[in-house]
């Protein structure tokens, strides 16, 4: 799944390729992908031209005079850039082409991604948009905002950082990272994380989603690259996708075990 560094990478490319390019066509091939009314989907953005793209957590924002096309990539969706005389491949499900010859089109092999046209002054009212928390790199998360957060919550830790309210953009693969890095179980409750791990968590997740964004992000068998860039921060990892590994630090071997389904790496030594 992409998460924050593979959305930011795929922004800031994109942000040098297609702005301010006229859309001549809008070609929708997999109609359930598209949450507005079609109609008007293709009428809003044809002739039109995208301005910026904006980010808030894994949902693109790509800006309009008077609309954003919000994007979510889910779980395999990716953007690339082709000349539109080429061919329509298979699970290229949305395609914008521009007045230079060039298509932005979306790939989802498991169609789970989705797109919606909103009203800027309607952009809060959007559920994924305003239950958002805040981002690793914000100057407003501070040890206070996640004791609150996790006072009083008897999950796994693991399991509360996937929780897009509480810290947004941070997706499976950083969450284990972080812990590994903080030193902290990942099922340890959230109530009993203290407020000295939650600086800790804080430098973490800093330092690992900016590392990982100058890196293009991770490239793994459940993501490929997007728009003909393979991300590098996958040679850093240090305990995702490496069971049985010796881990980097005490040389016991890394473990994989299921958090609330989601398969959790760690060290036993490292992170008691």
């Amino acid at each position: 799944m992409p998460e924050i560094a593979e959305v930011e990478t795929v922004r800031n490319i994109l942000k040098k390729e297609i702005l301010f390019k006229k859309i001549v066509n809008v070609n929708i091939i997999y109609s359930k992908m598209i949450e507005s009314d079609l109609k008007e989907f293709k009428s809003i953005l044809n002739g039109n031209q995208f301005i910026d793209i904006k980010r808030i957590g894994k949902w693109l924002l790509f800006e309009l005079d008077k609309y954003y096309l919000l994007s979510h990539l889910r779980m395999e969706g990716k953007f690339n850039l082709k000349d539109s005389n080429q061919e329509v491949v298979k699970h290229e499900h949305v395609i914008i082409s521009f007045e230079n010859g060039r298509d932005l089109r979306y790939h989802d092999v498991r169609k789970f991604g989705r797109m919606n046209l909103i009203k800027k002054e309607d952009l809060l009212k959007v559920e994924g948009i305003k239950k958002q928390g805040l981002e690793p790199l914000d100057t407003k998360l501070t040890a206070d905002y996640l004791l609150d957060k996790f006072k009083n919550k008897r999950l796994a830790i693991k399991t509360i950082l996937l929780d897009q309210t509480i810290i947004s953009g941070l997706g499976n693969i950083y969450v284990n990272e972080v812990l590994f890095d903080a030193g902290i179980n990942p099922l340890r409750s959230g109530i009993s994380i203290t407020k000295d791990e939650c600086e800790q968590i804080i430098e973490s997740s800093k330092k690992i989603i900016s590392k990982a964004i100058s890196l293009g992000g991770t490239t793994i068998r459940s993501y490929t690259s997007s728009l003909g860039v393979t991300g590098k921060y996958q040679d850093e990892l240090k305990v995702h996708k490496r069971e049985n590994e010796v881990c980097s630090k005490c040389h016991e071997k890394i473990k994989n075990i299921k958090v609330n389904g989601r398969s959790t790496y760690y060290c036993v030594n490292c992170q008691k």
